[in-house]
């Protein structure tokens, strides 16, 4: 049994993980954003379930939910699920980040400094990340704001971060997912990928299934088979472009 954090786990993928990790008899730690929706949370699966609460667009969140996270003791695993989609204009922190930044790619960065050694990481990806890279505005402050473009530059970034800590951590597990197209809030009820399949790469890697799956690391997978990332998501300048970013935009520094 492996005890794993499921971030975002209050709806959607997440609270599919999350529960199909419970039912294969692993300790989970759910993330909801609010007390509210953790309650819901609570009633919706009638037991006592371990849950954390932190709203990732508040960078003191972020910190306390790692906090939180470390007094429940050690973590064999971390499912960076939570993210923020682009039906909106744009929309910025306390701090001043576009919140599609500070969900889908600062938050990932700091629980992975944070939260106290987990050999798996799981990083939620996406097919849109097939963009150009714009480092050197990726917190848009020059360009005219584009939802979808920023969303899909989140999603080339955190895969980036991904094959960063594979990198420098090459004694643990990390991995980015495309879960494909779902049904969720975010993909919208017309998605035509299934649901189930949209969680079991992700489950299969921070439970440790056995299996070639459970030897990879640095691989971005789909529906449980490898395939190729943006070529750009391999070059270690970006990859190095990216780990600038977020300690610059959150004062934390990842262990090297």
């Amino acid at each position: 049994m492996s005890r794993i954090l499921v971030t975002g786990s209050s709806t959607g993928l997440g609270f599919l993980a999350g529960q199909r990790l419970l039912q294969a008899g692993h300790d989970v730690i759910f993330h909801a954003r609010s007390a509210d929706k953790a309650q819901a949370l609570r009633r919706e699966f009638q037991v006592d379930i371990k849950c954390v609460v932190g709203d990732f667009s508040v960078m003191s969140d972020m910190l306390a939910t790692a906090d939180a996270v470390n007094e429940i003791g050690n973590v064999d695993a971390v499912i960076h699920n939570a993210g923020a989609g682009y039906g909106r204009g744009v929309d910025r922190t306390q701090e001043g980040l576009p919140t599609i930044f500070a969900v889908n790619v600062l938050a990932p960065y700091v629980l992975t400094a944070k939260i106290a050694s987990p050999t798996r990481l799981v990083y939620l990806s996406s097919s849109m990340h097939r963009v150009t890279a714009a480092i050197d505005d990726a917190l848009w402050e020059k360009r005219d704001w584009r939802g979808s473009q920023a969303y899909s530059e989140s999603k080339l970034y955190v895969t980036a971060l991904a094959f960063a800590v594979a990198r420098l951590w090459p004694n643990r597990f990390s991995n980015a997912v495309d879960p494909g197209w779902v049904p969720t809030r975010m993909g919208g009820a017309g998605a035509p990928d299934d649901l189930e399949a949209g969680v079991v790469t992700q489950v299969a890697l921070a439970s440790a299934e056995t299996g070639p799956l459970g030897a990879l690391s640095g691989e971005f997978l789909h529906h449980k088979k490898v395939v190729s990332p943006q070529a750009s998501t391999r070059d270690i300048r970006l990859q190095e472009s990216v780990l600038r970013l977020c300690r610059e935009s959150s004062a934390v520094d990842i262990e090297r």
